[in-house]
């Protein structure tokens, strides 16, 4: 009898783990993620950005100053609570990451995008072992996006280090979608940011992998007095 037979090939599970990500990466994902800017269009509002260069480069400082050294960390500690089925670690760092959102608008994004989330695993997912984790309605419990982010890929099996990289792959290309949106900037120019991009995304994974709990840091006071700006901006396209 062939020692393989009925076993799924390495490259199968290899494919599967792609489209896996591609599938949570994609910008159709319903969880409302085009409809936020966070804080880039106070940005263009405030002249800071105004062109392909200068979005480029608010891009490239975000993800090395907030994302790379705060929510792809906590992202990090969620996915492997989720996966050890650690439920009072999930809730710890969840419940972490709702008290770093320092504005209005970007505690209120995280906690609608986790919520839709959540709502899309238990509706494809409904005997799911972990299908308990998630709040059954909005008011059930606070649930931030990347927590709800974490739970979808250890439902799907997908590992820690890819399920990160696609993670700040979809929220650099929110960015360039904003921009592209609120410059305004082409769509060649978009493609431009996503290809430069490669580099900074791959050292945010590495650095966020990397990083104690002592190194977590959310200081970015610039990002912070804009989402606040936004809040009360006259003419704006974006929720945050």
């Amino acid at each position: 009898m062939d020692r393989h037979a009925g076993q799924v090939s390495a490259p199968a599970v290899a494919a599967t783990t792609l489209l896996r990500l591609l599938h949570l990466a994609s910008p159709s994902l319903p969880v409302g993620a085009y409809s936020y800017s966070q804080g880039l269009e106070a940005a263009i509002d405030a002249g800071l950005v105004a062109d392909e260069p200068g979005a480029l480069a608010w891009i490239r400082t975000v993800l090395a100053h907030a994302q790379a050294r705060l929510e792809a960390p906590l992202f990090c500690r969620l996915h492997r609570a989720w996966a050890a089925g650690d439920a009072a670690a999930a809730a710890h760092w969840a419940a972490w990451f709702v008290a770093s959102r320092d504005t209005a608008e970007l505690r209120a994004e995280t906690l609608q995008m986790g919520y839709s989330l959540a709502r899309l695993l238990a509706a494809l997912f409904p005997d799911h072992p972990r299908r308990a984790w998630l709040p059954a309605d909005a008011g059930a419990a606070a649930l931030p996006y990347p927590a709800a982010l974490a739970a979808a890929c250890t439902m799907l099996e997908l590992p820690l280090v890819p399920s990160l990289q696609a993670g700040l792959f979809a929220w650099a290309e929110n960015q360039v979608l904003a921009a592209i949106k609120a410059v305004p900037l082409g769509q060649l120019a978009g493609q431009r940011m996503l290809f430069a991009l490669e580099p900074d995304i791959l050292a945010a994974a590495a650095c966020a992998a990397g990083l104690a709990d002592d190194d977590l840091s959310n200081w970015t006071p610039g990002l912070s007095l804009l989402s606040m700006r936004h809040e009360t901006q006259h003419n704006r396209i974006f929720r945050s």
